[in-house]
């Protein structure tokens, strides 16, 4: 007799709410590579846009990260743009094609992409989502049902996640 199989655990997800012109998005890095150290496959890291008005190119990095996630680089293309934040916000967008480049994607795509604003959708989406849950600025992160704000401290966040995905993952 065959028996069903039990469903397999869902991953748990960590959400980021980040916009890539945000210095304390670049900080958060850290705790973002620690995590994904500490737990590998076993939690799905997301970014998720929550560009702020305050950042004029936020929003046209959003896109540009959309690109280059198409392209299959989209934490490797955050974490460079974050690298430049200070750049970005004298320069604007040549930036966003100029890191592309710089990783080997398709810069050309991305600078279309952010004319023809195909991945605008998914960033408007994030934003309006992000403002659903009460998300105010950046970092934020949302996992297991509970939002952390990181926007005014970050202090104690990372072992705050790391004992809601501990609870989650039954360590």
């Amino acid at each position: 007799m065959d028996h069903p199989s039990a469903p397999a655990p869902r991953t748990p997800v960590l959400e980021v709410w980040c916009e890539l012109q945000c210095t304390d998005c670049r900080t958060a890095l850290d705790d973002l590579r620690a995590l994904r150290a500490r737990y590998g496959d076993a939690l799905d890291i997301q970014l998720r846009h929550f560009p702020l008005p305050k950042h004029a190119h936020a929003l046209a990095a959003a896109q540009a990260y959309e690109e280059a996630y198409a392209q299959g680089s989209g934490w490797p293309y955050a974490e460079a743009v974050l690298a430049r934040a200070e750049e970005l916000a004298d320069r604007g967008e040549p930036v966003l094609v100029e890191v592309a480049r710089e990783l080997g994607l398709d810069a050309e795509e991305v600078d279309t992409a952010l004319i023809d604003g195909r991945h605008l959708l998914v960033v408007d989406s994030d934003e309006a989502e992000g403002k659903a849950i009460g998300v105010t600025g950046t970092p934020t992160y949302v996992i297991g049902g509970e939002r952390l704000d990181g926007g005014k401290s970050q202090e104690g966040l990372r072992a705050r996640i790391e004992e809601i995905a501990d609870g989650l993952l039954g360590r």
